[in-house]
């Protein structure tokens, strides 16, 4: 008994310092953000209660929920792009590249990691600018007679994003195909089964748990992210991160930035359900 004692204090004694981490950093500051989120403004005053005035807002005015709509658009479009391209980039790595250089691959795919978030959207909006390298070449190539509207658009907040989460979801991808056996492959290729079909029966669903970790960090990256749209994308149409900071800044308005944050970290929430549920039905 006293040994089971023992050994239950020891693994609360290593479980203690990241527990008391999480609590002091992440569920304290929720609660007080869930809290903060049922007060009201008065004035600039804010008044504290159990007021769903804020929550009632949010699904009634427009463009309040506009903005959690352009956000999850957004983050489909980008996870669904990322994963076209990421995937074959993977397999490429995986595959075809010999073992001593696909280190150097994968240093080479995430250089894009090495440099500052914010000045990578900066250069994108230098590339994507009315006088950026697309509509210069587009010009001298006599493809358009007039330079293209693309800075300050959606097109340029997901080309930014795309950038970046390709990289990543390669990552995620490549990791789950470098363990693949090539017995797989050979076994379906006996049993007559063609490239395609050995891609979609075999190799596509033992990957597909890291497709979907993969997809999931793209999507809680994404959909919370307030740089590249803000540069990028501008204010034409604003995400639901760029909505609170709206609210934090012009208007003052803690109440109801809060309870567009909880809302956020709902959406969140239910993707991760989702994930962690179709992962458990995956490994049945």
């Amino acid at each position: 008994m006293s040994a089971a004692r023992a050994e239950r204090r020891l693994g609360w004694g290593l479980v203690a310092p990241a527990l008391l981490w999480t609590i002091a950093f992440f569920v304290i500051p929720f609660a007080a953000m869930l809290l903060l989120s049922f007060a009201h403004l008065e004035g600039r005053v804010v008044v504290q209660g159990f007021d769903t005035g804020n929550y009632v807002r949010f699904f009634t005015e427009w463009a309040l929920f506009k903005a959690l709509l352009n956000s999850l658009e957004i983050t489909a479009i980008v996870t669904v792009i990322s994963l076209v391209l990421a995937y074959p980039l993977a397999a490429i790595i995986a595959f075809r590249v010999p073992a001593r250089w696909q280190r150097l691959a994968l240093l080479l795919a995430v250089l894009p990691f090495w440099t500052s978030y914010v000045v990578r959207s900066y250069a994108w909006l230098l590339v994507l600018g009315q006088n950026g390298v697309v509509n210069k070449a587009l010009l001298g190539l006599g493809v358009i007679a007039e330079p293209l509207e693309i800075a300050a658009t959606r097109t340029a907040t997901v080309i930014g994003f795309v950038h970046f989460f390709v990289m990543l979801l390669t990552l995620t991808i490549y990791a789950n195909l470098i363990q693949l056996s090539p017995n797989y492959a050979r076994a379906a290729q006996d049993l007559g089964a063609g490239r395609i079909a050995t891609f979609r029966h075999v190799i596509l669903p033992l990957t597909l748990p890291g497709v979907v970790t993969g997809a999931f960090l793209t999507f809680v990256l994404c959909i919370g992210d307030y740089i590249t749209p803000q540069i990028l994308g501008g204010n034409n149409e604003l995400t639901l991160p760029q909505l609170i900071m709206l609210q934090l800044g012009r208007s003052g308005n803690f109440p109801l930035a809060s309870a567009l944050s909880v809302i956020l970290m709902a959406v969140v929430t239910l993707a991760y359900a989702a994930s962690a549920r179709w992962l458990r039905l995956d490994r049945l």
